[in-house]
Parts: structure tokens; sequence; C-alpha cells
């Protein structure tokens, strides 16, 4: 799953690495280290502007809450509990598999979060079973350093209790694709701990390699099975996994130290 992340790279770089057509400065978000479930986040989509008769998709870098609501929702606050779609079934599944043919994204970070699963916890995690407390974090990022880009999806959804212009009248939100975790070597890994993203977690987020940006993202492509087969899985070994600071486990602490790598687990923690 993927229910923490960083992303610290600035609307300027992400503009570069995406060739970013169109973004508001009113929109630019400050470094978030911890990431959080219903937090406001970046992503990057391909859609005709509005108001222009030019009907190109165009690409651009939004600002998107976490947490999809379904545009047939009628209340908002099932979003927090939408922040990962299954790549398995989100074709299918009435919460994502519209958006999945036709409303698409990107979603930058630096890498993402996750807690070592013991091996009974992690049995209870397939099963879709509550696991006792996480423990030892570690941060999983692309070990050449580039970003580390999430398939995601995004929503409209309209609050029938606010007026047509009220601000806030419509709600745009998005969710992470996930992935089975890999059972691959990581590209490096600590000395004492995993040595596979699978023996961190049973799932990860779905990352695209940037050959696979401009396909995810054309919202040309609307039939469910061509789509599909871009949910495989990245190429093995482009990952590394280190252990980093409990204080993560907290989503009031923020701030670059968070990312320092740790030399191994923390006093009283697994792995």
């Amino acid at each position: 799953m993927c229910g923490r992340y960083s992303a610290s790279r600035r609307p300027e770089d992400l503009a570069g690495i995406f060739e970013i057509e169109k973004w508001e400065p009113e929109e630019t978000l400050e470094p978030d280290y911890n990431v959080a479930p219903t937090k406001e986040v970046y992503a990057v989509l391909d859609r005709p502007l509005k108001d222009v008769d030019d009907p190109r998709p165009v690409r651009q870098l939004r600002k998107l809450k976490w947490g999809l609501v379904p545009s047939w929702s009628k209340t908002p606050e099932g979003g927090a509990r939408m922040i990962n779609a299954r790549a398995e079934t989100v074709h299918e599944k009435p919460s994502f598999r519209r958006a999945f043919t036709s409303r698409r994204c990107v979603l930058p970070a630096d890498g993402y979060y996750e807690w070592v699963t013991g091996t009974q916890e992690r049995e209870l995690e397939v099963e879709g079973k509550k696991k006792r407390p996480r423990k030892q974090p570690y941060f999983v990022t692309p070990a050449d350093g580039s970003v580390f880009a999430m398939a995601g999806l995004y929503e409209f959804w309209r609050d029938r209790t606010l007026p047509d212009d009220h601000p806030r009248s419509w709600w745009v939100t998005c969710s992470v694709i996930t992935t089975e975790a890999e059972t691959s070597p990581l590209a490096v890994s600590p000395a004492d701990g995993p040595h596979a993203l699978a023996e961190i977690h049973p799932r990860m987020p779905l990352m695209l390699t940037p050959d696979r940006w401009e396909a995810w993202l054309d919202p040309s492509r609307t039939d469910a099975d061509d789509l599909r087969e871009l949910l495989a899985p990245p190429p093995a070994g482009l990952m590394r996994a280190y252990p980093v600071a409990t204080a993560v486990s907290n989503v009031r602490n923020n701030g670059p130290e968070l990312l320092k790598e740790l030399e191994g687990p923390e006093e009283g923690t697994l792995f």
C-alpha cells in the first residue's frame, strides 16, 4: 500500500522533468516530507484547458487532495479511505473504473515510507484484516535519485451544498495505484535489513518509468484492456530502501531530517 510519502521537489523542477505546459503559481505547495492522506499534493495530468477553444490536452501540474471521492458520492467523507487503488482490480471497482479509463495522473514523489511487517502481520494484510501496530519505518526511493512517479487516478466531486461560484464547490481528489511488492533484490539494501521490498510489505505504489508517462497520461486511451497493460511493474532492481527514524510515524513531524538514513533499525523496533 501507500500511506505516506515524501514530495519535496519544487514545481519549477517538476515542470522540467514532466514537460509541464501549464501550472498556476498560486497552487504552489511547500516541500512536504511527510505527505499523509487528505493532504494536498501535486499531480501531473493531461487535460484540455478551461474556457479556451483549443480542445488539445495540455500537460498540467495541478494541486489535488489525496483521497479519491467518486463523482457519485453523496458526501466526501470516504475519501480518506480511498488513498489507494489496487492495480489488479482498478478497472472493475465502481469507485475507480471511470477514472481509470479517463482521468489518470502521475503523482511525483521522492519516495514512500513503509513500516516493516512481520510474517503474521503480512498474512493478515494479504487477507485484508487489521494488523498490529507497525514497526520500523523504511524509506523506499529510486536508487539513481530520479523522481518516483506513482501511477494515480483523479476525480471531480461537486459539493451540492455550495453555490456554483463558490471556490470550494468542486473537489479534485486522487488515489495512488498499488501493486504487489517486488520480490527481486533491491538495487541497494541495508546490511541488517530487508533485501527485497516484499520483505517490508506485500504492496507498493506502482512506479511508472518515463517511457510510460506519455501513454498513461494520454486521455484518448480509454480501452480498459489496453490500459491494464500499462499496470505492469517496473523493471526490477531500480529501488533502494533504508531505515529512517520512527519520528515519521507522527504526521505532525515534517522536514528533510525524516529522510536521513539510519545505520540500522532503531532500538526496540523490527526488522
